[in-house]
């Protein structure tokens, strides 16, 4: 397991303040150094943690699956018309994750970005309905042998930075990164009607581990 690139500056930072937190602390208030100085060891083992990023290549792709995009809580599964780019129906897939999940982004099919947009917006919990709408958050479409996939990152009450790493006409390739996102936050995949979905509400998923759906 390594440590994501996105978490080097904040780790970076975090440790010096902490260490000068501490410092502080042992010259001027000592009876609380103790204190102090654990919160600061939990504090940064959290922060380690949530940038971790272990080891999740594949062997092979595979054009008539949808892998997992991240690690997380299958919270939606449900027939919706999307609205922003394919205006059709679609089964939508909604993965939510909570701030101890890796939050490491993968591309979910092999296929060509034929769409991307950010969207700047709100920060609602990111279970709430509204939030794939109106919360922050990035479009991005790829076309595959299998038709269109729209994949949605989505901003949370706590994520203020949403990475994304797509360009239109970029070719993607299953299981590699498309980007990350800080603190608690969600993701979307919106499948052609008709698609085979191996996953039910409840599911813990991991990122190019589990298959969420098949093409038939």
């Amino acid at each position: 397991m390594t440590i994501h690139k996105e978490g080097t500056a904040t780790l970076v930072i975090s440790l010096l303040f902490f260490a000068i937190l501490n410092w502080l602390i042992a010259s001027y208030s000592p009876p609380l150094y103790s204190f102090v100085l654990g919160v600061s060891i939990v504090l940064y083992l959290f922060l380690i943690s949530f940038f971790r990023n272990p080891n999740r290549s594949i062997s092979a792709t595979n054009d008539n699956i949808v892998l997992a995009p991240c690690d997380g809580k299958i919270v939606v599964i449900e027939e919706t018309t999307e609205v922003e780019y394919l205006q059709e129906k679609c089964i939508q897939v909604s993965i939510f994750m909570s701030p101890l999940n890796v939050h490491v982004n993968r591309h979910a099919v092999n296929g060509t970005i034929e769409f991307y947009k950010y969207h700047a917006g709100k920060y609602l919990a990111a279970w709430n309905p509204k939030a794939s709408t109106e919360n922050e958050r990035t479009t991005t479409v790829y076309t595959t042998t299998n038709g269109k996939i729209l994949v949605r990152q989505i901003a949370g009450a706590l994520a203020r930075r949403i990475v994304c790493y797509a360009q239109k006409g970029q070719k993607a390739i299953q299981g590699e990164e498309l980007g990350f996102i800080k603190l608690g936050s969600r993701m979307d995949l919106y499948l052609p009607i008709g698609t085979k979905i191996n996953v039910k509400i409840g599911d813990v998923v991991k990122g190019n581990i589990n298959t969420i759906a098949t093409f038939k």
